[in-house]
């Protein structure tokens, strides 16, 4: 639905690298490898949303460089629409700590994201994943979380679809790359635990790009 709102697929991932990193700037042949589209694609989009304000450029070491204009009127409201880390409302101290004790009750966890019917994006992205758990677990105890996560949230029985993985196999996917992790962490998601920071660390690997 957003790719027919916003014109194009190759618009909607542009807005989606650049909203949800304001402070970076990114060339050209960068930029065709993060979100995966033909250069000639992504160099027309550009131009036009130069056009419109959306972004900025200027040239360094023979290279241009685009980013966001956070100046532009629009651009909360556009990156309001296009964050990819959706904040699960809290109560208070006592209930932002529930989700971390149920999953820690089930094994070692490091790292829990929710995505697709748990944050209510129906429309998922590019991912067909709710659930993602890394760490060390018993199928038994996850199967019983996750079946009482679907009574809670009103979920249809075996309607949520999760995955789980060990730390040493997720950090290996995260760092080739993996389509199916990428899926995940390019679509709209929250993250619940981060015990490792392996997100913060990715994220922050990027500028070296």
């Amino acid at each position: 639905m957003i790719d027919a709102l916003f014109g194009s697929k190759t618009r909607v991932k542009l807005l989606s690298l650049f909203l949800n990193n304001p402070e970076k700037s990114f060339y050209v042949r960068e930029i065709t490898r993060k979100i995966d589209e033909q250069i000639n694609s992504v160099r027309r989009e550009l131009s036009n949303m130069q056009e419109i304000g959306i972004v900025n450029s200027q040239e360094s070491n023979n290279k241009v460089y685009y980013s966001v204009d956070k100046d532009n009127m629009f651009f909360e409201p556009l990156r309001q629409i296009f964050s990819l880390e959706i904040k699960v409302p809290k109560k208070d101290k006592k209930e932002e700590n529930v989700w971390v004790k149920r999953f820690s009750d089930v094994g070692d966890i490091k790292l829990v994201i929710f995505a697709g019917k748990l944050i209510g994006d129906l429309g998922r992205g590019d991912s067909n994943i709710d659930l993602l758990v890394v760490g060390n677990t018993s199928d038994a105890r996850m199967k019983n979380l996750v079946k009482n996560i679907e009574k809670e949230e009103k979920i249809a029985s075996n309607a949520l679809n999760y995955a789980k993985m060990s730390y040493l196999d997720f950090y290996r996917r995260l760092n080739v790359k993996d389509p199916f992790i990428n899926s995940i962490i390019v679509s709209k998601h929250s993250i619940i635990i981060d015990n490792e920071n392996l997100l913060i660390t990715k994220e922050q690997g990027k500028d070296g790009d």
